[in-house]
Formats: C-alpha cells, structure tokens, sequence
C-alpha cells in the first residue's frame, strides 16, 4: 500500500513561473504609471516655486532696456547690476542694521524663551495652566493692536524714537510662539533626565544647561530659525520706528525706497531684491535638516 501510493505520487514536476506573466507585467505598468504621477505633480509643484526665482535672477542680468520688454532670456548677462546696487548709497548700512536687528533679536529670543518653556514643561506650580493659557492668548493678539501704546512708550518715554532698539530690547523678556514651540518639544524629554541629574546635585539651572539644552538643540535651531527670519523680513517695525532716520533703516525698508526710486530699472531692483533674500536662502538651505527636524519633533506630544 505504501509502494503503491509511493509510486503514483511519483517525482514532484517544476511548476512554470508566472514572473513574467500578463499579471506581473500589468503590476509592473501600474508601478510606472505611479512612479510618473508622483513625480510629475513634485516636479510641477517645484517648477511652481522656482520660477518666480529664475524669472528674478534673468531679469537681474537684463540690461536697462531689455528688462523692460517680454524677453525672457538676458542677450547680455550685466553681472555689473549686483555691483551697482551693492553700490547705492545706504545700501551696506542697511545690511548693517539688518544683520543687528537679525542676530540681536535671535539671540535674545532664545536666551529669554528657554527657561520659560522649561519652568511651564517640567515644574509644577501653581497658576502654571494659567500661565500657558497667557502664553496663547499672547499669540493670538495682532501687533498692530499695542503699537500705538508701544510707540508712545518708546519715543515719548524713553526717546529711543528713530532707531531699531524698541524692536530689539522688547525680545529679551521672550517672544510667546518661541515659548510655546520649545515649550512642546520639553514636554517630550522624558522626566528620568532630570530626575537623574537633580539626584546627582544638579540645580534647576544647571540641569536646564546640561541635560535640557543639548537635547533641545533641534527645537532651538527650529526658533531660531523662526525668529531670523521674522526679523530679517520685519517691515512693519522698522517702518514705524524708523522710519524717520535713513541710518537705522533695514533691508526691508531700504528695499522699497530703492525701488521707488528705480522704479524703471527693473532690473536693478530685481538685482536688489536677490541681493535681500540670498542670505535667508543660504541659511535655510544649510540648516533645513535641524529645521524640520525641531519642526517636526515640536509636534509629538502635547
């Protein structure tokens, strides 16, 4: 019984493989056509943001009256423009302030937020819900709310009027979207750190700079980012407090006198307007990796 059913099974026969079968080559199409909608819609989506900067960069280059006609394409690349508005008087002056106003106000942002979002994440007092509760609604308030009473103070007060000062004194006593940002990434540290550090002697503070601060290096740079460009780009404030002193002026507000006062060089200004943005570029092109990584780690855990 045992032969006979040995001998009817018989050898096993090699079953044909279906790779390269009517399934498999439809699944392989299929994948292509993914392949090519995906990309297709990233590519479009990147042409749709660098456009704009590549029409800006030909028409930098253009000559006087070129930039003034439809075309497209520079017949003479004028590397001379950049030089020209580099050249403008007030120009490098106001790069000065900027990259004051800029650094200053980053640094102070920073410096003031840290420990305000440490004490909201990690301590527990009383009044601290009302606390983070005064923090939001802080964001929520438009600055054009308190700009008048703000500029009162400043120019009438403490006659600082005409200079960047009232915009940068303001942001060592932090900045509520900076304190709320870290606040959320602190939450996240689990709390055996600083329990292990405070049995091992370590104080508040010197917990806060040696455990809390290189872990949060992601959400730091993230602020800091922030904050950069926020006052790279400011307009509104240098409009108001200074607006009436050509030596205390930005890139933001320099960039629009020049404008208006070349407003049939088109391409000079454009020259201008990429000479303003190049830094915050390059930054960002550098340090998008902490950027989104603080970006993205803010968000975990609420």
């Amino acid at each position: 019984m045992t032969l006979g059913t040995t001998l009817t099974k018989g050898p096993a026969t090699a079953v044909p493989s279906r790779s390269g079968g009517p399934a498999a080559r439809a699944a392989r199409r299929r994948a292509f056509l993914q392949w090519v909608a995906v990309h297709t819609v990233a590519i479009a989506a990147a042409l749709f943001f660098l456009l704009p900067f590549v029409f800006v960069f030909l028409t930098s280059v253009m000559s006087d009256g070129q930039a003034l006609t439809t075309d497209y394409w520079p017949t003479e690349w004028n590397w001379s423009n950049y030089g020209k508005v580099w050249d403008t008087p007030g120009f490098l002056t106001w790069w000065r302030n900027t990259l004051l106003y800029a650094l200053a106000g980053t640094t102070l942002t920073v410096v003031s937020s840290l420990p305000v979002a440490y004490a909201l994440a990690k301590f527990r007092f009383r009044g601290r819900n009302l606390a983070l509760m005064g923090v939001i609604a802080m964001m929520m308030l438009p600055p054009q709310v308190t700009v008048i009473p703000m500029f009162l103070f400043w120019s009438k007060q403490m006659g600082m009027d005409g200079s960047l000062w009232p915009l940068i004194i303001p942001m060592a006593f932090g900045d509520a979207f900076s304190i709320f940002l870290l606040r959320q990434f602190l939450m996240t540290i689990p709390k055996e750190y600083i329990e292990a550090a405070r049995i091992d002697g370590c104080g508040d503070l010197r917990t806060l700079l040696r455990v809390v601060l290189p872990m949060a290096k992601p959400a730091i740079a993230a602020v800091a980012l922030f904050q950069f460009f926020y006052c790279w780009n400011d307009y509104f404030g240098p409009q108001i407090y200074a607006s009436n002193n050509h030596e205390a002026w930005t890139l933001s507000y320099g960039l629009e006198s020049f404008k208006a006062a070349h407003h049939t060089n088109w391409n000079l200004t454009m020259a201008a307007t990429l000479l303003v943005m190049a830094p915050v570029i390059v930054l960002f092109f550098f340090a998008q990796k902490a950027f989104i990584e603080g970006v993205t780690l803010t968000g975990v855990k609420g």
